[in-house]
């Protein structure tokens, strides 16, 4: 896509950018196919970031932070009042389509410097959304030199359908993308604000570059510069860069710094990620929040794959939570180890069975539930009773005993048996 240097006409793009949105969602359940990559998050003025970022410009003309534009200039040249009749902000304000219609009627240096400061405050919406992991891209087709499964566990399996839920390790093997002499010499050259960059410390090479500002959300502006490395690129603030070990280098020093550099990549790189896939329903609640991407890969092996991307840590958290590695206990014999030997049996979800002394008579007491669960443990045969001012579910102990742990044991799988001095009776 393509827009003038009057910023109003981006207006148009918004539109059709957001119509393919729809589209896409509405034929493929994806809204991001509809513009077939065509456009970027940012071209979709009318999105949550958009009206974040509007609803924060409204703020900062209102305390008069938006130089160049007061708030009586604002009202008289859009015609948007911002204000109540006790002069405060409005709780509800302009929608955002109606904000860039009339952006398209100021003069083009007004409607420019209005939309300088509107898309650096998306900029910085969509940016920390990245950064905190939860910016939706939607699903994600994932490319590379080599994608082998080296590992696949089972951590749920649905008790009636029989459908399975995977934990899926994939190594992943890319090209290494290297930026030539050549060309970190080209970007140098093609702007007054580039310089050739020594790191002091670790002797790496750079080429800092220009880069868009940070539009804070008190209205200020932070400075940013980007540094160009052999294989990647990184932001920083210039105050950032001024606190570094960074300095400018000559041509023939960077250019040694740079081909040391260049000789030590290795011509692939390696890296290892986890999926889930499968029926997620059953593990849904036990998934990071953050994060949530979505990736669909093909496999050297040819195994097509569709689920969610989860960090080794989280890995390890969900293979804890569904008791995949955990020991096998028939009902019988999961009972004797809590009253006859006194240990506890650590399930999911922060529950625990255990031996309790109640009345000089010792009972098998589900510890750790909350008030949700309460009615779902109960219809399992669970019974419930108020002992000193305080609800407690007992597994009552007779010939329902065992189907009774095994009920729970499916709901709540076994985690681990902890010795009798981990857990109290």
């Amino acid at each position: 896509p393509v827009a003038t240097d009057v910023k109003g006409e981006k207006r148009f793009l918004s539109t059709i950018a957001r119509r393919l949105d729809t589209l896409g969602a509405i034929t493929r359940g994806q809204r991001q196919t509809g513009g077939q990559g065509l456009f970027r998050p940012e071209d979709n003025l009318e999105s949550p970031y958009g009206r974040a970022a509007l609803r924060r410009l409204y703020q900062l003309v209102f305390a008069g932070r938006v130089e160049g534009c007061s708030l009586t200039r604002f009202i008289e040249a859009t015609g948007l009042d911002l204000t109540d009749q006790d002069a405060s902000l409005k709780e509800e304000l302009p929608p955002i389509s109606t904000f860039l219609n009339r952006i398209l009627a100021l003069p083009i240096a007004l409607q420019n410097l209005l939309f300088d400061v509107f898309e650096g405050l998306m900029a910085a919406q969509v940016e920390a959304a990245i950064e905190a992991g939860v910016f939706d891209v939607g699903v994600e087709t994932l490319m590379a030199e080599s994608l082998v499964l080296t590992n696949r566990q089972t951590i749920a399996v649905h008790g009636r359908s029989g459908a399975e839920t995977q934990l899926l390790t994939i190594l992943r093997k890319d090209k290494t993308r290297i930026t030539t002499l050549d060309a970190a010499f080209d970007y140098a050259t093609a702007s007054q604000k580039s310089r050739l960059m020594i790191n002091e410390q670790s002797g790496r090479s750079a080429v800092k570059l220009p880069a868009t500002a940070l539009m804070q959300d008190d209205g200020s502006v932070l400075p940013r510069v980007r540094l160009l490395r052999p294989t990647h690129a990184d932001v920083i603030t210039v105050e950032a860069l001024e606190r570094s070990h960074w300095r400018d280098a000559s041509s023939e020093e960077f250019r040694r710094a740079w081909e040391a550099e260049v000789a030590s990549l290795p011509e692939l790189t390696e890296t290892t990620f986890h999926i889930v896939t499968g029926l997620l329903l059953p593990v849904w609640n036990r998934l990071p929040d953050e994060a949530a991407r979505v990736y669909r890969l093909q496999t050297d092996q040819g195994e097509r794959v569709i689920g969610r991307l989860v960090s080794p840590a989280s890995a390890a958290v969900l293979l804890e939570a569904t008791g995949v590695d955990a020991p096998a206990l028939a009902p019988p014999a999961a009972i004797a180890a809590v009253m006859q030997d006194g240990a506890g049996l650590v399930l999911a979800d922060g529950l625990i069975l255990k031996r309790a002394l109640v009345m000089n008579r010792h009972r098998l007491e589900l510890v750790g539930f909350g008030d949700t669960m309460v009615d779902r443990l109960k219809a399992q045969g669970l019974v419930s009773e108020i002992i000193a001012w305080k609800l407690r579910l007992f597994v009552p102990l007779g010939d329902e005993a065992s189907k009774i742990v095994e009920k729970i044991l499916v709901l709540y799988p076994l985690l681990r048996v902890a010795a009798a001095t981990r857990v109290s009776s």
